[in-house]
């Protein structure tokens, strides 16, 4: 079937009044999308393949259409004109006009109206009408058939808007890697419960610049927060049809524009005030950016901007180009090896670096963006031109380096310059700890940034995104109190979701009051918080594990936009008080000793020169590890010695850092730890012990004392020497009794 639709005459005139001269003018191919010049507004769209492209004007609400315009020129393959009279807050968006032919790949339609995919703001809501889709719902030649009907009352609109905005003295923050700490967090579901935020900004970005939000960042510690997609995206139908809808938001129909119901005004430079308070703070703003796909699905779904525009270029087609290559399991796949795609993408990337200030992205299915006809190409062109630009490779870029296409997963293999979330850190850990087996060698690989993934090209440690937790999974305080996911609330039979969770629940699934369960949960979650933030690496926290969030035993909460996902500030018991205050305790050690965040990878390997081992291990008796020791199937407690004095970075000299021990215990019993004497000290200091409390932890022991660690627990010790100690004792002294 090929089909050129034929709406209305292009210059009709919807509303009645005298036209004296052109509507339009030839304006410019560039930049691309609606630029308001202070004088009127450059309309510019790309397509390869249309015949004809209509600009359609809407009134202020984006509700009822009152003019259609031919785009007059056509210039290296962009459709452009200018309007004089047009100004910020006009509601815009496309009819464009072209083959319908599914076999070719063409799936042009006329009348559906079109989104621009440069649009800096959208109007409105999304309405499931048979109408948005480009073909006739039911009928027998499915999506071959072709939908006449005007999809304008049922689509979102976009606005033109007036980016100026004064920034004062606000500067991007460019915190080193090396001092990074990243903190995961849904931006309406963090303030839609709080109780100090105002009712109208909850759940909004106004809501996240709310002093006591930022407060609560800047006193944790964290550098930056890690934002779930901010991008305007769709509620899938499937979801409405629930009763529920996307929470988390991967599945953008526009890569400019914010989504419409996360600003409490009516303009998009709230995003800047919030960008601003945050980097006053020293809070720097990461994106999570979804450009592996769109919400219009394969060859069955709706007509919304991309699709209709031209199909052909935008995104991956099967041989057979009816059909769409779905290497991101949500129907189709953006085609960044098209030139004018792959603009697109890097054009949002600095619109949101520089426009926005953001200060760096996370890539979602970040495999994808990397994979060329071929297959995944470290030297692809997405990643070239993010090496390349002076912009984009100034930020901030982290990879999730797995999709479910051909050759998938691709952990340690993008180019220097990037991080990457590294779930072997997350499965190694929790595997520890849980207690399985033959798990000491590869704890001792997390701990040292993963080097066997990491330490290539002069990639440094900060390359590997350490994470217990995330989005997509369980909370903290439901991995150490469940042993099986819960999702029935998303109405998939609890099939959903995933089953290899490494969680355990100590006696009890979900909540309890026994005590002894308690606890055990509560120094399990210590526990992976310390190893987290005591490791070689770039840590990341998921919000509200600092003080124990659960989703009741949701692993998948994807379209849980109601309590089950937002964060309950008010439900905070006295143990999450106890949680916050150690998380706050961990970060500031973190902070305050570069030998848990060196820029070198550690070895273990001995330096002549400086008669010095940057990392040695451990057994319970001070004793160096050796090759049995680490294939003791039933070996579950190491010491990590690091030396503070070991090279810090490629000038050969000696570190002048505190040298520090770790204990790691994952058994379900006691053991005696032998401290080890070290040349150049004279005791330990305990700074962690997450059987206690912050404040029963500064204690000074000598060497060869067999220290008593609790089963499943972790211990922090920091080379005390002459001065130290003396004063410590002094110190001590006047110390009220340790709790008990």
């Amino acid at each position: 079937m090929n089909i050129d639709a034929k709406p209305p005459s292009p210059r009709r005139r919807l509303v009645g009044r005298a036209q004296s001269r052109p509507r339009i003018r030839e304006g410019r191919p560039f930049p691309l999308g609606a630029t308001w010049d202070g004088i009127g507004v450059n309309f510019a769209l790309f397509s390869a393949h249309a015949t004809k492209v209509e600009l359609c004007l809407f009134d202020i609400e984006g509700q009822r259409e009152i003019e259609r315009i031919e785009l007059p020129e056509y210039t290296d393959e962009v459709w452009h004109g200018y309007l004089d009279d047009a100004r910020p807050g006009t509601a815009y968006a496309y009819r464009v006009h072209g083959p319908y032919a599914p076999g070719d790949g063409f799936r042009f339609n006329a009348n559906k109206l079109l989104l621009d995919p440069y649009a800096r703001q959208l109007v409105g809501d999304l309405v499931w009408d048979p109408a948005v889709f480009g073909y006739e719902l039911g009928h027998p030649d499915g999506d071959l058939s072709f939908d006449t009907r005007d999809s304008a009352p049922f689509v979102q609109k976009c606005r033109v808007i007036d980016p100026a905005f004064t920034w004062g003295q606000d500067r991007r923050m460019q915190t080193p890697w090396d001092q990074t700490i990243l903190y995961e967090a849904h931006l309406a579901g963090f303030t839609r419960l709080h109780p100090d935020v105002p009712e109208a900004d909850r759940g909004t970005f106004s809501g996240l610049m709310a002093d006591a939000v930022v407060d609560h960042l800047h006193a944790l510690g964290i550098t930056a927060i890690e934002l779930l997609p901010i991008h305007a995206f769709v509620d899938d139908r499937t979801l409405i049809d629930r009763g529920l809808r996307n929470y988390w938001g991967y599945n953008t129909i526009g890569f400019f524009a914010p989504q419409p119901r996360y600003l409490a005004t009516a303009f998009v430079n709230e995003i800047k005030e919030v960008i601003a308070h945050l980097h006053h703070a020293g809070i720097e703003v990461i994106l999570d950016v979804v450009y592996n796909h769109t919400a219009e699905g394969n060859e069955l779904g709706p007509t919304l901007s991309f699709k209709g525009i031209d199909n052909a270029s935008y995104y991956r087609l099967a041989p057979d180009k009816r059909y769409y290559i779905n290497d991101t399991g949500t129907g189709n796949t953006v085609n960044l090896s098209h030139q004018r795609v792959l603009q697109m993408v890097t054009d949002s990337l600095r619109y949101w670096a520089q426009e926005m200030r953001v200060d760096g992205f996370r890539f979602d299915l970040a495999t994808i963006l990397a994979r060329e006809p071929h297959g995944f190409d470290e030297g692809g062109g997405f990643l070239d031109a993010c090496r390349q630009d002076p912009v984009l490779s100034s930020v901030k870029l982290i990879a999730e380096p797995w999709d479910c296409g051909p050759g998938g997963y691709q952990v340690g293999r993008f180019s220097p310059g990037w991080a990457e979330w590294n779930d072997r850190f997350r499965d190694s850990v929790r595997g520890f700890w849980r207690g399985d087996d033959n798990m000491l060698a590869d704890l001792a690989s997390r701990l040292t940034g993963s080097a066997e993934l990491f330490n290539k090209r002069g990639r440094k440690p900060w390359s590997s995104i350490n994470f217990i937790t995330a989005h997509d999974g369980f909370t903290l305080a439901d991995l150490v109190s469940f042993n099986d996911k819960h999702n029935e609330a998303n109405g998939e039979d609890n099939r959903d979701g995933q089953t290899h969770n490494l969680s355990a629940n100590y006696g009890v699934e979900g909540q309890t009051d026994d005590p002894e369960i308690k606890a055990v949960r509560l120094r399990q979650a210590r526990n992976m918080l310390a190893t987290l933030l005591f490791a070689q690496g770039t840590p990341m926290l998921l919000g509200g594990d600092e003080f124990g969030r659960s989703q009741g035993g949701n692993n998948n909460a994807y379209a849980q936009d109601n309590p089950i996902s937002w964060v309950d500030w008010a439900a905070v018991d006295e143990d999450g008080v106890d949680l916050l205050d150690f998380v706050r305790h961990l970060i500031r050690i973190r902070h305050r000793h570069p030998m848990l965040r060196r820029g070198r990878f550690l070895s273990g390997a001995y330096n002549e020169a400086l008669d010095v081992k940057d990392v040695t291990w451990l057994t319970p008796g001070a004793d160096e590890m050796t090759p049995e020791n680490w294939h003791d199937t039933n070996g579950r407690c190491l010491g990590v010695l690091l030396d503070g004095r070991a090279q810090p970075t490629g000038v050969r000299r000696r570190g002048t850092d505190a040298t520090l021990l770790l204990v790691f215990n994952a058994h379900v019993d006691m053991v005696n730890f032998r401290l080890p004497e070290v040349i150049g000290g004279t005791s330990w200091l305990r700074l962690v012990d997450t059987n206690l409390l912050p404040e029963d932890e500064d204690e000074h022991f000598s060497f060869g004392v067999d220290y008593a660690v609790t089963a499943r627990s972790l211990l922090l010790f920091e080379l005390g020497h002459r001065r130290q100690a003396d004063v410590a004792a002094s110190a001590a002294k006047l110390k009220k009794p340790n709790k008990t």
